[in-house]
């Protein structure tokens, strides 16, 4: 129902000056969540303390439909918290338009597709409309229409099938939960609307952000256990992304610059060429041959020397992947670097010659290590890699553990390499022969700057000759990533969690100056202070002026933390890392329910709630039309999901039937075993509870 029609809550009790809703204490017919393993006692007893203290009046009655939803998984009311809170104005909504989801028969001659969309002709208007599930009793509402995007829904299952053929895409599979996108990129994002470019060039502008004495603020339509906090997953995810676009702007972008040092003479670099790390998070080995060709065409295909990478600009970044889950080959558990390259991912792809033998092909090649271009098969059915095929990396080789099962067929493996610089180099080195490029020494990647004469550096000799020239003054390559929309899209959609923690790292790297590394001008004035960064006491380069701020994790968290404090009024959640893969970080309903009502009122909310998964259509919450298929939240939905073993959660934003938008937040932790198909639906209900409204 619309704000002004909610029945009266009495806000006898106040957190953080948030209105909570008047009723009596859900029952405790359990124990408070805990955490299994010891060492996070201290969290446990945090809960069960917070659990305590909180107020009557903050544990509301749940609806029925989610306490049916509850029930049936086998869950209580003590395992959630929830907070549902109308924003903004519904006669001038900020969410995009709904998708009508519609099931007709597929005609014989249509082609297969993907999908196709097309503009609902309906006309902005008010109609009523009777709603019902199986859990709610009949009621009519005041449905305020507006113009829908249309998708048939046999195109969504279409697809959903497709993907069963593929089902560790490097991009998507950064994440437990993660399922691989409906359409390209540009596809589900809406059009621009006509104030967005200007918003984008005011992102920074105080003048145009969030102004609180203008702002519409709501009571919570429903806040259960709001304070607590619990192991958000994936949703933690949700802070790292607005913090950047609030912090660095929409139309961020990472430069990886390319130096050298000696000289150029014909086509031959008599020196070592540099590149200078970014944090780029999304370096996929095809964009990575495109930064190598642009060396290329800058006149060098011959390098007497090395080629060095500087990743710097994280530090002390590198996590053990077996460390959470002992799962080291999933590409959701790769190390976030300076230099990143291809998410530390490589595919595996299989054809079989008949049914004793397949062929293996590896994208992308890695230099001088070796990789079995033939396996054997056996009668299992397929599954992940580490059992169907029982990858090992060795210091040279990679070795296959178990022969292929015959219903694989062609099938895609995505493994994880354990050591990112390693990785980095090797795929430099191949990249930079199939170019049809020499190199006569090394690829060396370190997370140091390049210091040519520096005693440190033991991987590195003297320069003698030509290649004791020092470094060149400016760039001779500089490469833009995506853009930060594009890259939160990839993030938020997809769940990628490596992508997430360059975006957090960077935060920390870049926030103090969104444009240092676009500014000629800074270097100029630091050339004549700045001494001790000099070269042979003469020559000045970029290189040592354009470098971004090292950062690692405590200062980028600390960066985050700031910004929390500085801009909302509720306690900072704890994060250990930025992408929610994590056990010791936690969240409350109430934190991300203010963060995402802080997001709606700002001038980047439009790139933010685009990179969301659509209930029912597209990212890791598609299939919430098929584990509800008659939710009202279809098509009408924007959310972030999350997952890990006893945690389910979804954050975001509703667009009601009445025309309200509301933000919504739900939290799930038990301390047993949790069937995550029946608990999701607990939160699809809440979605769907919230769309009748």
């Amino acid at each position: 129902m619309p704000p002004d029609d909610r029945p009266l809550m009495l806000p006898t009790s106040k957190t953080h000056n948030r209105p909570t809703v008047f009723a009596k204490l859900a029952p405790f017919s359990k124990q408070p969540y805990t955490l299994n393993k010891p060492a996070h006692y201290l969290v446990s007893l945090t809960l069960f303390a917070s659990v305590l203290l909180t107020p009557l009046c903050a544990q509301a009655v749940l609806p029925e439909a989610i306490q049916t939803a509850l029930t049936r998984a086998n869950l209580n009311a003590t395992d959630i918290s929830i907070v549902i809170t109308p924003v903004g104005d519904k006669t001038a909504s900020r969410l995009p338009a709904p998708m009508q989801v519609i099931d007709s028969p597929k005609a014989a001659n249509q082609p297969e597709s993907l999908t196709t969309y097309s503009a609902a002709a309906e006309p902005n208007g008010i109609q009523k409309q009777t709603t019902q599930n199986s859990n709610t009793n009949a009621k009519e509402i005041t449905v305020h229409q507006s113009t829908l995007v249309t998708i048939e829904k046999q195109t969504i299952k279409q697809h959903a099938r497709q993907l069963h053929a593929y089902t560790d895409d490097p991009y998507t599979y950064q994440s437990i939960e993660s399922v691989p996108p409906l359409l390209p990129d540009d596809t589900l994002k809406p059009a621009k609307s006509s104030n967005e470019n200007e918003s984008s060039k005011n992102n920074n502008d105080k003048s145009t952000a969030h102004n609180p004495a203008i702002k519409i603020s709501f009571s919570p339509l429903l806040s259960h256990q709001a304070d607590i906090a619990r192991t958000p997953a994936s949703t933690m995810k949700l802070v790292p992304s607005f913090i950047a676009l609030d912090t660095l702007g929409a139309d961020f972008v990472w430069h990886t610059r390319v130096y050298h040092t000696g000289i150029i003479i014909g086509d031959t670099l008599y020196g070592d060429l540099i590149i200078q790390g970014s944090g780029d998070p999304k370096m996929t080995h095809e964009r990575l041959q495109q930064l190598l060709y642009k060396v290329q065409t800058a006149g060098i295909h011959h390098i007497n020397g090395n080629i060095i990478v500087d990743s710097s600009v994280f530090k002390n970044v590198t996590k053990d992947p077996a460390a959470f889950d002992n799962s080291p080959l999933r590409p959701y558990n790769a190390s976030p670097d300076g230099f990143l390259v291809n998410f530390s991912s490589i595919g595996i792809k299989s054809y079989p010659l008949d049914n004793t033998r397949a062929q293996l092909t590896y994208t992308p090649q890695l230099a001088n290590y070796q990789m079995p271009s033939m396996i054997n098969m056996r009668s299992a059915a397929c599954g992940q890699a580490r059992y169907s095929i029982a990858p090992q990396w060795q210091s040279a080789q990679l070795t296959l553990n178990s022969n292929l099962p015959d219903s694989c067929g062609e099938h895609a493996f995505y493994i994880a390499y354990p050591d990112a610089k390693d990785f980095a180099a090797r795929v430099i080195a191949a990249k930079w022969q199939t170019l049809g490029n020499t190199l006569s020494g090394k690829v060396i990647a370190q997370e140091t700057p390049y210091r040519a004469n520096n005693p440190a550096n033991k991987q590195t000799k003297s320069p003698h000759g030509l290649a004791a020239i020092a470094m060149s003054p400016l760039p001779i390559v500089s490469y833009p990533s995506l853009n930060l929309t594009q890259q939160i899209y990839d993030i938020n959609h997809f769940s990628n969690n490596v992508m997430t923690e360059q975006v957090a790292l960077s935060i920390g790297a870049y926030k103090t100056d969104v444009n240092k590394n676009d500014t000629h001008q800074e270097s100029v004035n630091k050339q004549g202070t700045d001494t001790d960064k000099t070269i042979n006491n003469q020559a000045i380069s970029l290189y040592q002026f354009g470098q971004p701020t090292a950062t690692d994790y405590p200062q980028a968290l600390q960066s985050i933390n700031q910004w929390w404090q500085t801009n909302l009024t509720t306690t900072p959640p704890h994060l250990t890392n930025g992408s929610g893969l994590c056990r010791d970080c936690s969240i409350s309903a109430a934190n991300l329910s203010e963060l995402l009502t802080y997001a709606y009122n700002q001038p980047s909310f439009d790139t933010y709630v685009s990179s969301l998964g659509i209930a029912g259509v597209s990212g890791t919450i598609s299939a919430h039309s098929d584990r509800l298929p008659k939710s009202q939240a279809i098509g009408r939905a924007w959310i972030k999901t999350g997952t890990l073993n006893n945690v389910t959660s979804m954050a975001g934003y509703v667009k009601g039937l009445s025309g309200q938008d509301y933000v919504v937040a739900g939290l799930i932790n038990t301390d047993h075993a949790l069937n995550a198909y029946t608990a999701r639906t607990v939160l699809d209900s809440m979605l769907d509870w919230t769309a009748q409204h």
